[in-house]
């Protein structure tokens, strides 16, 4: 393979990496504000979560191991489907949590 074809290769491969970087840096998190969110009882941190008013919430329990969460369990955050074009804290918890498999 000559330097240039290798070269033209390596220049695209870097260019969807950036591209993947970006688009995900561009997207909005999900703010504890929201309606939706509230609705939810969204919080970025799962240590916070109200246990009165959610008292079937769990420490343990958090998007990244929820069968909503879109994203690697290694993730710091990730889409959700209930959040549509928005990403969530990979240690959140909302309501609607329902554990992996």
């Amino acid at each position: 393979m000559s330097n240039r074809r290798t070269f033209m290769m390596q220049l695209g491969l870097g260019s969807t990496i950036l591209l993947a970087n970006k688009s995900f840096a561009q997207t909005p998190m999900v703010a504890e504000t929201e309606p939706q969110a509230v609705a939810l009882g969204y919080k970025a941190d799962t240590s916070k979560v109200d246990t009165k008013k959610y008292p079937k919430h769990v420490p343990t329990q958090a998007c990244k191991n929820c069968m909503l969460y879109q994203a690697k369990p290694t993730d710091v955050a990730g889409p959700c489907v209930l959040f549509a074009g928005k990403h969530v804290a990979a240690n959140g918890w909302c309501s609607a949590y329902a554990a992996k498999a």
